[in-house]
């Protein structure tokens, strides 16, 4: 007797740290939960919503790479996504699992299938080495129904199986129709105002924009006349545009004094003082090449262009 007492005592000490490493381990994962807002009156098709909540000592974390992957769990089930919520909170790690399923399950009648679990671990790091604690979340139960009845009631005419057509309330289009028509008026006269300021279409040729008519002019001729004519038209037209804006003939003398009475042009002086010269190599000196060398159809096109813009402008 007295030899058995050293025999059990060695037995008991040895199993101390064996008893001591199982309570731990027990206490890693303090509790693992499966929730369902509806895990019942599932049709053909329908996504179902789980989340799985566990709790465990804070030093641990979820080792993704466990996680199920999105794809057929059964038969008759796949997993659509998983969304992971890994805190800390009130002394304890929070492990929170959002699962999306997809129900492929044709029901003849109402029954209750069984969502199958799957294992997880955690893992908890320390200078001392890895800790690991794997966790089982268990299955839970899902309540499927059938789209339609087994046998329905025998009808004659296989239409009569279908649901009619459901009845919308009748709309009136005439307060629509009313405000269509009234805004397209507005639309209509805002188009007239922006013809009218622009000198388009039947405001072409309305008194007050001369040299946007000149640039009108300017460009006809130079799309369908030769280069020669077609710069002479374009001086022509630049000097209607400027006496129809001063009331009264303007040569190069009175250009000064047109820009005084017309502010909104003075900013083209330079390139007015250009004109008159070509103007002169032109129909006075007989140098039509020499004209169009120093002062190019371009950059009368460009002098009239800007002027038409002051010209609205003002």
């Amino acid at each position: 007797m007295g030899a058995r007492v050293p025999a059990l005592l060695l037995a008991g000490l040895l199993a101390a740290p064996l008893a001591l490493t199982a309570g731990t381990a027990a206490a890693q994962v303090r509790s693992v939960e499966v929730r369902s807002p509806r895990p019942f009156g599932i049709f053909l098709g329908d996504l179902v919503e789980a989340q799985v909540e566990i709790l465990a000592d804070p030093d641990f974390r979820l080792q993704r790479a466990t996680l199920p992957q999105p794809g057929p769990v059964t038969y008759w089930l796949d997993l659509r996504a998983v969304a992971v919520d890994d805190v800390t909170v009130a002394g304890a790690r929070r492990v929170r699992l959002r699962l999306t399923y997809q129900s492929f399950y044709a029901a003849l009648d109402a029954r209750t299938l069984e969502v199958p679990g799957f294992p997880l671990t955690l893992a908890s790091e320390a200078a001392t080495g890895l800790t690991t604690a794997a966790v089982q979340v268990p299955g839970w139960s899902l309540g499927v129904s059938p789209l339609r009845e087994v046998q329905p009631q025998r009808r004659e005419d296989p239409a009569e199986y279908l649901r009619p057509d459901g009845r919308g309330g009748r709309i009136d289009p005439g307060p629509d129709v009313a405000a269509a028509a009234g805004l397209g008026a507005l639309a209509g006269l805002a188009a007239l105002a922006l013809a009218h300021d622009r000198a388009w279409g039947p405001f072409r040729t309305r008194r007050g924009r001369p040299f946007a008519t000149a640039l009108r002019v300017l460009r006809r001729q130079r799309a369908g006349a030769e280069p020669d004519q077609a710069y002479r038209a374009a001086l022509l037209a630049l000097h209607r545009g400027l006496d129809q804006t001063a009331g009264r003939r303007v040569l190069a003398d009175d250009l000064g004094d047109v820009l005084a009475r017309h502010g909104a042009f003075r900013g083209q002086a330079e390139g007015l003082a250009r004109f008159f010269e070509a103007s002169r190599l032109a129909f006075f000196g007989g140098r039509l090449p020499a004209a169009r060398a120093a002062w190019p159809l371009a950059e009368a096109e460009m002098l009239l262009t800007r002027l038409a813009a002051a010209e609205r402008s003002a």
